[in-house]
Parts: structure tokens; C-alpha cells; sequence
């Protein structure tokens, strides 16, 4: 590929908007180009970046007896609702109607689709397991996008459904899925990425687990025990609490006048908020009241809080319910009728902390859990902090951050059960098929691989999935001589067969460079009057930095050798 008919241009700024190392460098180096918040056209370079993914992605899913399918974009109302998802998934999902005024969608998943199609044509337990799979465009209508192509509204997904007879048999092939997913990622040049214990959210089941790239980057918070290798989301992470100690006093009632929040109540009391239980209110879809009670110091864990309720949670008014904000608190509360209450874990065994009095301008002081809190459930809904100490070691626990690069779920017959799937059994019997989900973004993991390999200069791939494996420039190529030489060798590289992008421009050594180092192919080959003169060409790596020089005539040879080094030490 000549570098003067590539569609895209290379700019020095930095865009307005664009903070993450790989937004900026898609943008900067013509890989991508915005049409909307959240939406993104794909350049020649990153399309071809992108195919080379799904290839990888193909192979692994193949080997494990995958059947490639594709699932439409638009799905009518119908198909949504046999699961029940249609009403739960709030705006996120695209409702549109047709010309006929028939209520239609737009997918961002596809488990309804996958169950429609086994329909009536897996029928008998002879055909289980089986897995089918797609690389296909989504649209997920995402409140907050964020850093390119990490977090968008439309994207490409791989996403795969299996169907076995027992839980067994998924367990089984889950663990291959897993196994699977670790290749994937590590032949597209990533190291620093761990798996983690999830939430399965929207997907339903109750076994989930997340690829993520530990980066300072990233978006989700990750839980780590360093000793014995525990490792969740935040959103599902389990701790043991930092306990404070203290001798119980008597319960008192202080007035506390405009003090409302915890850092108010504390100062105004002079103590730390260690010794405070702070009460968080919220509402379910039905509209029930929902309080919970955590020491001060923690903040709670929705996604836990929203599985005890059984329903998608919201912010409460608490004038509505007759609460006073700011004083409210876990003695003497007055809860309407079918309200939820619930205590975390951190107050247990808590002594002397204040907590609100449920009365304007008052909070109770010297408040022990033991004493006052008696015939209570304690639960853990709290999100761990730093400090906290592994549940299954002991072992104080790292936070982290890192972005969310694959999921697998084990979905039960959450869909086949509500949809009407049945598949024969060999003793006439008839059963749910039990499902496993899993997914991997594509345009995400482009960016993934910037963000833990790109350096201050620009993008560096790995040679598995770069758009071409050799920038070649030679400068100065209004010089006949090396005019004729790099046309030469250009024509030897696609003889060759390898991946080359001839930066033919009439511009500056400076800018050659320049914009070599922004794209971030492997190898860099720079021919001049000088290296000319000598019969040599300069090679680079753009990893490392090594620079040295290599005959014409050893020239594709070392090339050759170079690319197949490379994609060896990856695949291996």
C-alpha cells in the first residue's frame, strides 16, 4: 500500500475531547474517524487491524467446534419480550417502529436471536453440545461514551451461545471457552490481563467471569489478593472489613443542628467517619423503599444491593416516604409497610458510632450494634476499600483498575425456559437446554492494545494483528538512484508477500519518521543517498528501538525472518 492513496491523514495536535493514549493515537494517526458521540468510522488501517482480530478469533472458536452464524441488527418486539428483556432493559436499548408502525429494536446482544434460531432445529439431546457464533455489528445506546473506541454505542462483538443437557457438561465447556479466551488474547500481543469474577447484569445466570487489562486507564475497579490470587470485580468483590475497636458507652441523643452529610456530622462531632453509620436510600422498579445501613467510611455496593431486592434499583426521594434526610438513622427508624431494610457487615460488632436520630437537627451518639441492633441480618453490601483483608486468605487486598476486554456467563435456561426451547433426552423426556454466553469486543481490544503497548511516540503493534508488518521510507526519493532502489524493493517485499506500506510521499526525513513511529508497525525500513551508498538498508524495530543495517541482497530474507520470529514468540 502506498502511503499517499491511503484514506486518512496523520495530524500533529492532540484532538479536542480525546484523554486515553489510544483515543488520541487512532485519531492522530488516521485509524478512526468520529461521526457521533459514541460512533465511529474505521480507517483502512484499524479495518485492516480489526480483520486480523476476528481471523484470531475465528481460529479459537472454530477449534472448539464453533459454527459461525450471523444474527440480524433489527429484531422485532416479540422476540424480546418471550425473554421478559424488552420491559427490563431501560434506555440503553434502541426502540424504533417500522413503516408499518410494528415496534422493532436494534440489538445489543443477541441472546433472543440465538435461542430463535436453535428453535425447532437443535431437537434432540445427539445434537448437544453445540456452540454458534457471530462477529457482528451491535448498538448498545450508552449514556456516557468515553475513550474512543473503549466505550461507544455501536461496536463489533464477537458473541457465542452454547447449549448442553446438563450443568456438567457446561462446567466442561466453559472452562474451554475460558482456556480459549486467554489464547485470543495473548496472540494479539496482550500480557498484562487477568480474569476476574463478575456480575452477570443484564445477561442473567449466575456463574460470570471478565477478561480485563490491568491498566490505571481503565473504567472498572478490580479487586486483587496478591497472596493467594483471589481476583473480582469491584461489583461482586467480597472483603473483611477493617474493624475499629471501642468500649461501649451509654446511647445518647446530640443535637447536631445543619450537620447532614458524614464529613458535616463528623466534624461537627469531632470524630472520624469510622465511627458514623450512614444510612443510603433507594427505590425498587415497584416502588418500594429500600434502606441500607454501612459504616461511614464504606460506600455501597449497588449491584448487591440490587440482587437482595430482586429488581433494578433507583435513587429514593426520601420526602416521599416521610424520612428526614441527613438524620436518618438504625434506632428507632418507622419504615412504611413492605419497605426493605438491610446492615452491612461493616457495622457488626460496631460500638459507639452515630447514626442519625430520624428527627431533624439530631443524631444518636455512642450507639453499640450488640445493644441496640438486636435480631438484626447482617450483609455484605458494601464495596470493599483499600485496607480490607481477603476473604479466602486474610491478606490485605490490592485495588486496581483495568478495562474490560472479554465476558464469559453461564446462563442457565434463563432463555430457553422463558422462550419455549426443548430438546429430546434419550428417555423420551424433554429438557430446557442450560446455555453459556460469551463475548469479546473488537474494537476494543485495537484499543486495548494501544493502551498497554503504545509509548510516547505512538501506536506499537505486535505483528499478529498490525495492519502491515513493514512502514518502508526512503528519503530523499527525488534522488533517481533511490528512486529506482525503493521501487525496486517495494515490488520485492509484495513479491515476497509481505505486508508492506510504502510511505512514497515527496515530505521531509522529519516527517517520515515521525508519522512511522505514530502508526506503529513492527518493523521500520529506511533507505537514503547514504544507505545507498553503502548497499544497505536501515532496519528498526519499533518495539525495542534496535537500529542496525542489512545488505540489499539479505534484505527480504531478514524480513522474512523478522515476521515469522515475531509471530512465534506471540503464538507460542
Amino acid at each position: 500500500m502506498k502511503l499517499s492513496k491511503l484514506v486518512g491523514e496523520r495530524i500533529k495536535e492532540v484532538p479536542n475531547g480525546a484523554q486515553l493514549k489510544s483515543h488520541i493515537y487512532l485519531l492522530r494517526a488516521g485509524y478512526i474517524k468520529q461521526v457521533s458521540s459514541g460512533i465511529f468510522s474505521l480507517l483502512p488501517p484499524a479495518q485492516r487491524v480489526s480483520q486480523k482480530i476476528q481471523k484470531i478469533i475465528r481460529e479459537e472458536m472454530d477449534a472448539l467446534g464453533g459454527q459461525e452464524v450471523l444474527f440480524p441488527v433489527v429484531m422485532p418486539r416479540e422476540l424480546w419480550e418471550m425473554s421478559g428483556r424488552y420491559d427490563s432493559i431501560q434506555e440503553e436499548l434502541l426502540r424504533f417502529k417500522d413503516r408499518t408502525g410494528h415496534d422493532m429494536l436494534l440489538g445489543m446482544t443477541h441472546e433472543e436471536a440465538a435461542v430463535h434460531m436453535a428453535m425447532n432445529t437443535v431437537k434432540s439431546h445427539e445434537q448437544l453440545p453445540c456452540m454458534i457464533y457471530q462477529i457482528q455489528t451491535k448498538y448498545r445506546d450508552e449514556a456516557r461514551p468515553r475513550g474512543g473506541l473503549i466505550r461507544v454505542k455501536e461496536f463489533t462483538m464477537k458473541d457465542a451461545y452454547s447449549f448442553h443437557t446438563s450443568q456438567e457438561d457446561l462446567d466442561s465447556y466453559y472452562k474451554k471457552v475460558y482456556d480459549a479466551y486467554n489464547r485470543i488474547y495473548k496472540r494479539i500481543g496482550l500480557k498484562n490481563f487477568i480474569s476476574v469474577r463478575s456480575d452477570s447484569g443484564i445477561m442473567g445466570g449466575k456463574v460470570a467471569d471478565e477478561f480485563m487489562l490491568v491498566t490505571d486507564s481503565g473504567e472498572d475497579r478490580l479487586v486483587i489478593c496478591d497472596k493467594c490470587g483471589y481476583k473480582a470485580n469491584m461489583e461482586v468483590a467480597d472483603g473483611v472489613r477493617q474493624e475499629v475497636e471501642s468500649e461501649e458507652q451509654e446511647l445518647q441523643e446530640v443535637f447536631t443542628g445543619n450537620a447532614k452529610t458524614i464529613e458535616e456530622v463528623c466534624h461537627f462531632l469531632e470524630i472520624d467517619n469510622a465511627h458514623t453509620v450512614k444510612a443510603v436510600c433507594y427505590e425498587t422498579e415497584s416502588g418500594e423503599l429500600v434502606v441500607a445501613f454501612l459504616r461511614g467510611d464504606y460506600d455501597i455496593n449497588e449491584k448487591k444491593l440490587a440482587k437482595l431486592v430482586k429488581s433494578e434499583i433507583k435513587i429514593a426521594d426520601t420526602d416521599k416516604f416521610g424520612l428526614v434526610a441527613g438524620n436518618i438513622g438504625c434506632v428507632n427508624l418507622t419504615l412504611p409497610e413492605n419497605a426493605f431494610v438491610f446492615y452491612d457487615l461493616s457495622i457488626k460488632g460496631l460500638n459507639n458510632f452515630v447514626t442519625g436520630a430520624n428527627k431533624d437537627e439530631y443524631h444518636f451518639k455512642n450507639v453499640s450494634a450488640s445493644r441496640d441492633l438486636q435480631d438484626v441480618k447482617f450483609d455484605d453490601i458494601a464495596l470493599v476499600k483499600e485496607g480490607d483483608h481477603c476473604s479466602v486468605c486474610g491478606e490485605k487486598l490490592t485495588l486496581t483498575r483495568g478495562i474490560e476486554i472479554g465476558n464469559i456467563f453461564q446462563l442457565g435456561t434463563k432463555y430457553t425456559k422463558t422462550m419455549g426451547m426443548k430438546v429430546s433426552m434419550p428417555d423420551g423426556s424433554t429438557m430446557e437446554p442450560i446455555m453459556g454466553c460469551y463475548g469479546i469486543g473488537v474494537g476494543r481490544a485495537i484499543a486495548s492494545v494501544i493502551e498497554e503497548k503504545g509509548d510516547e511516540k505512538g501506536i506499537v503493534w505486535p505483528m499478529t494483528i498490525a495492519p502491515w508488518q513493514v512502514h518502508f521510507c526512503p528519503l530523499r526519493l527525488d534522488d533517481e538512484n533511490v528512486e529506482v532502489i525503493s521501487y525496486e524493493l517495494y515490488k520485492k517485499m509484495l513479491d515476497a508477500g509481505i505486508e508492506v506500506l510504502f510511505d512514497d510521499r515527496a515530505v521531509s526525513a522529519g516527517v517520515k519518521l515521525t508519522d512511522s513511529e505514530l502508526m506503529g508497525m513492527p518493523i521500520r525500513v529506511v533507505v537514503s543517498p547514504k544507505t545507498i551508498a553503502n548497499g544497505t538498508a536501515e532496519i528498526t524495530m519499533r518495539e525495542s528501538g534496535e537500529t542496525y543495517y542489512v545488505s540489499f541482497a539479505n534484505l527480504i530474507n531478514e524480513l522474512l525472518d523478522l515476521i515469522d520470529d515475531q509471530k512465534k514468540q506471540i503464538e507460542e
